[in-house]
């Protein structure tokens, strides 16, 4: 039995695929960084990953693009799904909701990763924004319900 909101698994799941999108861009950077002849220690002081575009194949900057971007809009998801959690409203449609953005999330990594093709990298982008958009504008009404605004 859960004595937890059942929204936080697919928060979970999220920080988890980050983790392995992490995994995946430093098992193809180091290597390729190394064959440009890049080491740690030979890099600028404040070097940054982004520093490495038009340095190495772009392939290998894709999965490091992908990683930054789930550091992006995802906090969105974690705070509305964690604020969802807190008002009890962590099931039914909001946990489907909260699922389907993470699917699309996904989704979009394995597209940006390895094909990058914005023809199908936006309309997973637009998909999971709005399960968002869904997630929010359900928190929003039940403020305003609470405060009697609505």
């Amino acid at each position: 039995m859960m004595d937890y909101s059942p929204i936080l698994i697919p928060v979970v799941a999220l920080v988890a695929w980050s983790l392995v999108m992490f995994l995946w861009m430093l098992a193809v950077r180091l290597p390729a960084m190394q064959k440009a002849g890049i080491t740690l220690s030979s890099a600028p002081p404040g070097a940054r990953g982004s520093q490495l575009d038009g340095v190495v194949d772009d392939r290998v900057q894709w999965k490091s693009h992908n990683y930054n971007h789930l550091m992006e809009q995802p906090t969105l998801f974690y705070s509305i799904a964690i604020t969802l959690a807190l008002m009890g409203m962590g099931e039914g449609l909001n946990y489907w909701l909260a699922w389907g953005y993470v699917g699309f999330r996904v989704l979009h990594s394995i597209v940006q990763a390895t094909v990058n093709r914005l023809v199908y990298r936006t309309p997973l982008f637009m998909l999971a924004s709005l399960c968002l958009i869904a997630l929010t504008v359900h928190a929003v009404i039940r403020v305003l319900h609470d405060c009697g605004l609505i």
